[in-house]
């Protein structure tokens, strides 16, 4: 067995307590872990002292385990798979198992976020560390009660036995004796291979709400007494609001107010809004009423800075590929000289737009702020940057806030920014009263924190023998460039040069699901299909080739990836696919990749109906680790494949004068039913290393194996996104 100490990092800790009508309660501390809805099944009350800890277990005299968790859930389906990770160190009956959101206080927790696939990889040990703890208390206060020693006892879904004995006691009946025992420096965590609950399938614990329609959502959160509010942000990018036609709007039915709100903070924070600062908010007690009146607007819109538009923002990034800052780069070798000896060169440059997030839910966020206190209540991925946002906005302590979370109907990075949950705190001191802000999709489509738009120039150089002798990739973005210098090909190529340029907008931008990663796979893995093709090689076979050389005499010193894992996936994915058997009138693309410590390599298969390419079938190869809760595993992995796929080909956002011009979904194409593919296939590689990020790694792959394979359907390399609007076909809706 591992040690780990209880200690787990400086701000970690447990603690115990006696709960109301019997029990233990052990709280501990953790990097981020999974939420749960408000709707419980209590069994013993839950002491008031207790909300002021970052997370616990709760273990009933009835034997109910509880288990709490402080951060979001935004579809990762974290707060099933969390619990599962305590629930097995505790060794309890999952069916004995209850997940609950935690009392949530931001000023006192840490890391208190969703976001970058890292919520079961930085939590792994503490949430195991936890359950460990909670077992072996419970057994120690067994060995007192009977006279033994904790090594004289063992452990079976919530039931300790002797060993050389006949009496069992349950966790319920000795767990209020547990509360004086010491808590132990180290405990002993489980040989992975004897999980019973982690790697075995567990339905998702929210699932029968969410099909019926019970309230889980921001949009469902209603008080009694509470205002809704809508916003006006100005039109386009460079503009800012002068005035509006502010009496008339207050005469129209159901307008309880109208003014303009300043969000302007004196120290903002990265996930804090830039763009639109002051916005024009209408007041009253009837969206319908407040959308109708939204539309009588008469607005005096200020430009501060200049209007720009989809030509000026490719211009921006060529010029940033000529002359731009570089942000991070590599060198290995001579790639210049490289290149001047190659036998065959080949050079190519791709692009995509900007991207706006498409959540299902709206933005929305309900808030309550009094002279001296603001209670917020709403989807977000931030909370704790929320608090801080409204301490500054209101100079209310952060002491007398709290940011309550409600489950979120769709993240992808868009709740990162959290402008709309600081508007909502700012109306409602405006008003005198609780409110609840709620943005209609064109305010969401138009207000920015767009994914931003990329432009990347790759370049391989081949000698007589068609190995590969020189690569380089320079990637430029608005503002931050795609472009990772220490990933794959770096360590593969003698001479490699990779270099990271920013360019500059004034249209905001932000994360958007697996950042940069979306775009730089499918690029990278388009170029290397095509330098496999120049150099007479099987597209696999050309990449298990790189990465041999990696795994025995890599290049320089410094890249992130292991290759034997990556390698792993290709491998894998080759043999579940059956790659080398050719079949008629189907079409193979292959791509693989890694980000967010996880490696994914994909084979998509494309067929031709009248004309149109459609992806027939996906097949998947996973190596992250251990994989908790294997069917939400691959159910995360195919909905990043049908949102790489579905973005690529059909989704662009453009500018005309600072202004969208897509600002819903009459004119903004996202992926229909009929276009996903038919069937996805996922395997994951088995091993006994810590589970790492899940959540995006399945995403960025899919575009370049939906590229290559689309290459071999029809002849016609793909170098721009969305590839519909870049092909010789007609554009089918379905």
């Amino acid at each position: 067995m591992t040690k780990i100490k209880t200690q787990y990092n400086r701000r970690s800790f447990l603690k115990i307590s006696a709960a109301a009508g019997g029990g233990m309660l052990i709280g501990f501390s953790w990097f981020t872990g999974c939420t749960s809805d408000k709707k419980i099944k209590e069994v013993v009350a839950i002491p008031n002292e207790w909300f002021e800890i970052n997370g616990y277990i709760k273990i009933g005299d009835t034997g109910l385990v509880t288990i709490y968790s402080p951060n979001p859930e935004i579809g990762q389906n974290v707060r099933t798979s969390m619990p599962m990770i305590v629930a097995e160190e505790l060794d309890v009956d999952w069916n004995n198992v209850v997940v609950e959101q935690a009392p949530l206080n931001t000023g006192f927790y840490q890391n208190q976020f969703a976001g970058g696939s890292l919520s079961i990889r930085l939590s792994w040990n503490a949430l195991r560390m936890a359950g460990a703890t909670a077992r072996r208390m419970l057994m120690e206060a067994a060995a007192k009660e009977w006279g033994l020693t904790a090594s004289d006892l063992t452990v079976e879904k919530g039931t300790i036995k002797e060993k050389n004995g006949e009496r069992t006691i349950g966790y319920g009946e000795i767990a209020s004796k547990a509360v004086g025992i010491e808590i132990p420096e180290e405990v002993e965590l489980k040989d992975t291979r004897s999980f019973n609950i982690i790697g075995n399938s567990k339905k998702n614990v929210d699932g029968k709400k969410i099909v019926t329609g019970q309230p889980l959502f921001g949009l469902d959160f209603k008080r009694e007494g509470m205002k809704l509010a809508v916003i006006q942000h100005p039109p386009a990018f460079g503009m800012k609001v002068k005035s509006f036609n502010e009496e008339e709007i207050k005469a129209m039915p159901g307008v309880q107010d109208a003014f303009i709100i300043d969000t302007t903070i004196p120290e903002p924070q990265w996930c804090d809004e830039k763009g639109f600062l002051q916005l024009i908010t209408l007041v009253g007690d009837s969206t319908w009423q407040l959308m109708n009146a939204k539309r009588a607007i008469k607005a005096e819109w200020e430009t501060v800075s200049e209007l720009e538009n989809s030509e000026m923002h490719m211009k921006n990034l060529e010029e940033a590929l000529v002359s731009g800052s570089v942000q991070e780069s590599r060198k290995d070798g001579n790639p210049e000289t490289a290149f001047k000896k190659a036998a065959k060169v080949i050079e190519r440059t791709y692009s995509s737009p900007f991207l706006p997030h498409n959540t299902m839910e709206p933005m929305n966020f309900f808030a309550n702020v009094t002279e001296d206190s603001a209670e917020l209540i709403g989807p977000t991925q931030m909370p704790e940057p929320l608090e801080k946002s409204v301490s500054q906005l209101l100079n209310i302590p952060l002491e007398n806030i709290t940011v309550n979370m409600t489950r979120i109907g769709g993240g992808f990075g868009r709740r990162l920014y959290q402008h709309y949950g600081l508007e909502a705190a700012a109306i409602s001191k405006k008003i005198g009263a609780p409110v609840k802000l709620i943005y209609t999709r064109e305010d969401d489509m138009t207000q920015g924190t767009y994914r931003p738009p990329y432009l990347s120039t790759y370049k391989a150089g081949l000698d007589e023998n068609n190995n590969l002798i020189a690569f380089s990739v320079k990637g430029a973005g608005l503002p931050e460039g795609p472009v990772f210098p220490n990933r794959f090909p770096a360590g593969t190529v003698e001479n490699y040069l990779a270099e990271k340029i920013g360019g500059e907008t004034n249209v905001t931008t932000g994360a958007w699901r697996a950042p940069r990663s979306h775009f730089t796979a499918g690029a990278e893995q388009a170029f290397l299909d095509e330098v496999a093709e120049l150099a007479g090689k099987d597209p696999i076979d050309f990449r298990l080739e790189l990465f041999d050389r990696a795994i025995n005499n890599p290049v320089g010193e410094k890249y992130e990836y292991d290759a034997e894992r990556y390698a792993g996936v290709l491998k894998l994915v080759k043999e579940k696919s059956n790659w080398d058997q050719k079949n008629p009138n189907v079409y193979r693309g292959v791509a693989a990749y890694f980000c967010h410590y996880s490696y994914v390599a994909e084979v998509v298969d494309v067929i031709m109906v009248n004309g149109n390419p459609k992806v027939k079938k996906v097949w998947c190869a996973v190596d992250c680790g251990i994989v908790v809760n294997p069917d939400a595993a691959s159910n995360i992995i195919q909905g990043g494949v049908i949102d790489g796929i579905g973005h690529a080909m059909y989704s662009q956002l453009t500018f005309e004068n600072g202004a969208p011009n897509e600002m819903n979904f009459d004119r903004y194409q996202l992926m229909r039913h009929s276009q996903a593919p038919e069937e996805i296939e996922v395997f994951f590689v088995k091993n006994e290393i810590e589970p790492t990020g899940l959540g995006e790694p399945g995403l960025p792959p899919a575009v370049g194996a939906l590229a290559n394979a689309i290459y071999r359907a029809t002849g016609k390399r793909l170098y721009k996104q969305p590839f519909i609007h870049n092909m010789e076909f007609e554009k089918v809706i379905g």
